[in-house]
């Protein structure tokens, strides 16, 4: 079993969730459309779909990001399970159609999550009672997909996290980030 993860730069990867997926047998390549001339490739072929960060935002008239909603389209009629993560959940938001914007002010670093009762029998995030330290970088948001339910927020940004339908998740925040990933963003001056 395999999932495929869409990188949008090539410094921002699966980290802590690729150790994941091998502990569980479940192995992981990547698609990265943003290099000119990458086919679009087979989402059927794969379990399960991630969507990764960026520095760019899910507004930019860029190509591949259009290519990247309409397989998130496709995806979503199949019923395959999708993962955003802040560029990503962005991209799944707008899909979804919700409106993707600017949030009231820039979320970078370690900040308190709290979670919604909504999240308290989630699949997902069940069992997490909050608060939770974790690490933001971003500054674009998005609105409530319409059906969606919000599972968590900061005291920056309203919407953290949510769920569309039993498989679909969006989350703003990066539980992915790798200490390296972080000296690497900061070197290159991401966002």
């Amino acid at each position: 079993m395999k999932v495929l993860a869409f990188r949008h730069v090539p410094f921002e990867g699966v980290g802590h969730i690729g150790p994941v997926l091998e502990a569980r047998g479940i192995g992981c390549d990547y698609a990265d459309l943003y290099r000119a001339g990458a086919p679009d490739p087979d989402i059927a072929a794969y379990a399960g779909l991630i969507f990764l960060g960026g520095p760019m935002s899910a507004n930019d008239p860029l190509p591949y990001l259009d290519r990247e909603r309409a397989l998130i389209a496709r995806a979503v009629d199949r019923g395959q399970p999708l993962l955003g993560i802040c560029l990503g959940s962005q991209l799944i938001a707008r899909s979804l159609g919700a409106n993707v914007g600017r949030n009231s002010e820039k979320e970078i670093g370690w900040f308190d999550l709290q979670f919604t009762e909504a999240a308290a029998d989630d699949a997902l995030f069940g069992g997490i009672r909050g608060p939770e330290t974790v690490f933001h970088w971003h500054s674009d948001t998005w609105e409530l997909p319409p059906g969606a339910q919000r599972l968590a927020w900061s005291q920056a940004c309203r919407n953290q996290a949510f769920r569309a339908g039993r498989n679909i998740y969006g989350m703003q925040f990066h539980l992915e980030v790798t200490a390296a990933m972080i000296a690497d963003w900061q070197e290159i001056g991401r966002a």
